[in-house]
């Protein structure tokens, strides 16, 4: 509908109507105004999946909601690193949604995986905000393709399940746009979403449903954002504040109740009526965008989109170790499954993306209708029990002897539902004692032990020194067990890479001492290290490092150039980098680009994902990645002038295997074309002021003035004839000596001459 015909009915609307449409009419339903046309509209669950309710709603994931498609979470999705396929994923969702009515699916979950013991991180995408943002934009636009409504969230800084609805994720300006803003900004930015959903939590004690800042000052004016925002469930602090604040929707009902506030605040004054009026024409411009767009003839394709599921997971999937190249099994080996979930896989997480799959599909069910395998050469035990982490020894002791008797040992383990959902938080790193002892009984028996691990979020491995090959499936979806069986035997090539550190254990985490916070307040002094900006800054040891995974085939890196070496900060740089495959078999590469700053003055990682971008190749076949940079690409946040500022100075464009290994390198020099404002006091020290061109000129010919009587320098004056302070000692303390300490250490000079020469200092500025 057009601006002016939303307007017109805007001014139609009684005031009571008007904030009828701040809330919700029921638990998954917004209101209409039916004498004026507006309908009525639903939205829904997700985010990997269509999580419909109809009645006895909940937001948990308690009660049953209709039988959908289960696709990978985006703890998997991520690790695709594949663009085109999340927005596959989204298609179909959106297709979904058109089908059952759904005007909004609540998703993506982009919030950082700030540490890997956050309960939810199993559905958000990474802990770095490059490919938290363009994977979610991905989603978002294969969604909003089917003219469904998408709802990011939960915008922002929600990183932790522990008092969620009341702590205050308390951070810096620097570490707020670098890592946390960023994971949402270039999502909204290009994909402009038609809502979004804000946190829980408070943001620096101001709760997110009533932060200007962020919902007006940063989305709105700052990004372009034109949708509405609507609270996740529950959120509501203060309804006339967040409306001024900019949030338009609250949701679940509140049975009229803020409804009168809002009447209340424009009739006693407190809320100006034309701030409910641009809330009901954001609103509403969503609602018939979807309305003038419903594509009555969508069906639900079950089967279809199950199929589709497979295929996700299938590149999802990453290889973080294969030993001897024991995978792929050729179709002949006897092959012991072992474990709960070869039978029953875990494929998603708990809480309110819990989705009511119509079929799951395990590696039994799999393995059972895959042509080339003997039904006779797979055995099947089950190991473990995942209700409690308690060893049953008969399980066991058929485990192994299953194992001994097979050439191969596949073992299906990872976290059980109660060790990660919505909610509440993990406590440590461990996978249950249980499992931990099974995969060591079996590898012991079979030298040749696989471990495809079904978790949402990393595990310690103590065993992973006596097992030969493992497989990282995530929480895959409902066809997970079929995508596994494809990569165990080779009719897929595992081409995920990790999208976030395995560390070694918990107390090497970068928040580690800080995580959860005290007192209501989770204070996030680790600043922009966060994941592999901390690990490989302090060349730390990990698991497996961020970008992480093998292939079944492999792949060699040539011919890096830069199409400049000398440029300004406006000016764009385009990087090329030659892949060739040099397997034996078509496998996809994730192409790395990191950008590493060569010095310069502000405390920065040592290197950051900048650009990736993944590349199918036959072998022998090469093929030429290229990237475009943007200033963004060097720049840092700069809280003095509160903008992305980029430092002259070198820079090095890596390409990298991981976030550990650099394969290439080529180094650059960016002039920055932006001048930062500088106000010199006395106590602006002196290696300050020489670092400034003008102010160097300007303090070298004042200390020529300054000469003793003698004839001696101002450095000729502080001398130490002793020898005690040579010339290193000597330039360090005048490299960071303030001009006031010029009135203890060189004779002459006065206050007057002091201030005269920081007025000519500001003056050249």
């Amino acid at each position: 509908m057009e601006t002016a015909k939303i307007k017109e009915l805007v001014s139609r609307m009684t005031l009571e109507e008007k904030a009828s449409l701040c809330s919700g009419l029921d638990f998954w339903h917004t209101k209409g105004v039916e004498r004026l046309g507006i309908p009525s509209e639903m939205v829904s669950d997700g985010p990997h999946g269509l999580r419909k309710q109809d009645d006895k709603a909940d937001h948990l994931g308690i009660n049953d909601s209709i039988q959908a498609v289960c696709f990978p979470a985006g703890c998997a999705t991520a690790s695709s690193f594949n663009r085109e396929l999340v927005t596959k994923l989204g298609e179909t969702l959106g297709e979904e949604c058109q089908a059952e009515n759904v005007s909004a699916i609540l998703g993506p979950a982009m919030n950082i995986k700030r540490s890997p013991l956050c309960g939810r991180n199993f559905e958000y995408y990474s802990e770095d905000p490059l490919v938290s943002t363009e994977m979610a934009g991905a989603l978002v636009h294969g969604v909003q393709s089917k003219h469904i409504g998408t709802s990011p969230k939960h915008f922002m800084a929600n990183n932790q399940e522990y008092h969620r609805l009341t702590s205050s994720s308390e951070m810096d300006e620097r570490t707020m746009r670098e890592i946390y803003l960023a994971s949402f900004e270039g999502m909204v930015k290009k994909e402009k979403p038609w809502t979004i959903m804000n946190a829980y939590n408070k943001l620096n004690g101001t709760y997110l449903c009533e932060n200007k800042e962020m919902l007006t000052d940063v989305l709105r004016r700052e990004w372009g954002f034109d949708g509405y925002v609507m609270t996740d469930w529950g959120a509501m602090n203060d309804r006339v504040e967040a409306l001024k604040a900019g949030c338009n929707l609250e949701m679940p009902s509140c049975e009229g109740a803020t409804d009168a506030e809002i009447v209340a605040a424009v009739q006693d004054g407190t809320l100006d009526e034309s701030v409910l009026d641009k809330s009901c024409e954001e609103y509403l411009n969503v609602i018939f965008k979807y309305e003038e767009n419903r594509d009555k003839n969508a069906v639900f394709q079950h089967e279809k989109d199950h199929e589709t599921a497979r295929e996700i997971e299938e590149e999802c999937i990453v290889l973080l170790k294969n030993e001897d190249a024991l995978l792929p099994l050729s179709a002949d080996k006897k092959v012991a499954f072992i474990g709960k979930y070869a039978e029953k896989p875990r494929y998603q997480g708990g809480g309110s993306s819990h989705i009511n799959s119509f079929k799951t599909e395990s590696a039994m069910d799999a393995v059972e209708f895959l042509a080339t395998v003997k039904k006779e050469n797979i055995t099947f035990a089950k190991g473990f029990d995942d209700v409690e982490d308690k060893a049953d020894e008969a399980l066991a002791a058929k485990a192994v002897e299953a194992a001994a008797n097979a050439d191969v040992a596949v073992i299906f383990a990872g976290l059980p539902d109660s060790f990660e959902s919505e909610g509440y938080d993990r406590k440590h790193l461990g996978m249950p004692n249980c499992q931990n002892a099974l995969i060591e009984a079996v590898a012991e028996a079979q030298p040749n032990t696989i471990v495809v691990l079904h978790n949402g979020a990393p595990v310690e491995m103590p065993w992973l020194g006596k097992v030969k090959a493992v497989l990282e499936a995530y929480l895959g979806g409902q066809a997970v067990g079929g995508a596994v069986v494809n990569v165990l035997y080779g009719n897929a090539n595992p081409s995920g890479r990790l999208a976030e550190t395995f560390p070694l254990r918990i107390q090497d985490t970068p928040c580690y001492l800080n995580y959860g916070g005290e007192h209501d307040k989770s204070v996030y002094s680790e600043g922009v290290f966060v994941g592999y900006r901390y690990y490989t800054s302090k060349e730390m040891e990990v698991l497996f490092p961020f970008g992480y995974g093998l292939s079944y085939t492999t792949f060699s890196y040539g011919n890096l150039t830069v199409d400049k070496k000398e440029f300004k900060e406006s000016e764009k740089l385009l990087v090329s980098v030659d892949v060739t495959n040099t397997g034996a078999c078509t496998g996809k590469e994730v192409v790395q680009l990191y950008v590493a700053p060569k010095g310069g003055t502000i405390i920065r990682p040592v290197r950051e994902l900048k650009a990736f971008e993944k590349t199918e190749l036959a072998p022998g076949e090469t093929k030429t990645v290229t990237f475009e940079l943007d200033s963004r690409a060097y720049a840092y946040w700069n809280t003095e002038i509160h903008d992305w500022h980029v430092e002259t100075g070198a820079y090095e464009i890596q390409i990298c295997r991981n976030a550990q290994e650099v394969l290439l390198s080529e180094e650059v020099q960016v002039e920055s074309e932006t001048v930062l404002p500088k106000v010199y006091t006395l106590n602006s020290t002196m290696g300050e002021i020489m670092a400034d061109p003008k102010g160097k000129a300007i303090l070298e010919q004042a200390m020529s003035e300054m000469e003793g009587m003698d004839g001696e320098s101002t450095e000729e004056q502080m001398q130490d004839d002793s020898g005690v302070i040579n010339d290193e000692m000597m330039a360090a303390m005048m490299e960071a000596m303030p001009l006031r300490q010029m009135l203890s250490f060189v004779p002459g000079v006065t206050k007057e001459a002091l201030n005269q020469l920081v007025a000519a200092l500001n003056a050249a500025e």
